[in-house]
């Protein structure tokens, strides 16, 4: 019997926007109509003013490290085959939080305020996943 995997969201049809999306290397947000705050993780609402008035748009796909803890043990499959790894909440340029994992960047060289660009890592099976990776410093707006 296959283990369970932790790692795979479900896909239904109210986010299969974003999973399609992220399966073609884009970042999607929603926004709301009634107030104008962009939001993440995607709801048929408004967090906010909880207007039923939102849609998705691309994000920038850029952000900044808010915190970060890199894990060493977890023994749920299959992060338990990635270890360490590198949990992290970043800020999107438009304005929304997003826990995601930060790669492609050693532990010594992790600071608050660094610079991030959305990447996506496919999986076997599932959607592909956004994570981020230290950005290019001398590359202009995406």
């Amino acid at each position: 019997m296959a283990a369970t995997r932790y790692d795979l969201p479900d896909v239904d049809a109210f986010t299969r926007p974003y999973w399609d999306a992220a399966a073609d290397g884009r970042l999607l947000i929603r926004r709301c109509g009634a107030c104008g705050k962009a939001h993440h993780y995607p709801r048929e609402f408004c967090p906010f003013c909880w207007s039923e008035d939102v849609v998705w748009e691309p994000a920038s796909g850029r952000a900044t490290l808010y915190t970060w803890s890199v894990v060493h043990r977890n023994d749920l499959p299959p992060f338990g085959e990635r270890v360490p790894y590198t949990a992290a909440v970043v800020d999107l340029d438009e304005g929304p939080r997003m826990m995601t994992e930060v790669v492609d960047c050693p532990e010594a060289e992790l600071r608050i305020g660094m610079p991030l660009q959305v990447a996506f890592r496919a999986a076997d099976e599932g959607p592909a996943v956004a994570v981020f990776a230290p950005a290019d410093e001398g590359a202009g707006p995406a």
